[in-house]
């Protein structure tokens, strides 16, 4: 990138920079290290896609409902 004559500039957290890219990074971010919490997610167990996308799903509802009730 440095070759290219782009600066990579890394925004720091609450300050604004301009791009539009990074609105919502760390919701992302936050919501990955939730999933990591359930230790079948963090550790791929499962050989089939679906069983893994189901854990995915539940892992998802559970995290939305657990937030909906605070």
């Amino acid at each position: 990138m440095w070759s290219a004559g782009i600066k990579p500039i890394i925004a720091r957290r609450g300050t604004p920079h301009g791009s539009g890219l990074g609105a919502h990074r760390y919701v992302v971010e936050r919501t990955i290290a939730l999933l990591h919490w359930f230790r079948r997610l963090r550790i791929r167990w499962e050989i089939r896609d679906d069983i893994h996308e189901a854990f995915m799903t539940l892992a998802t509802a559970i995290i939305c409902w657990r937030r909906l009730t605070r």
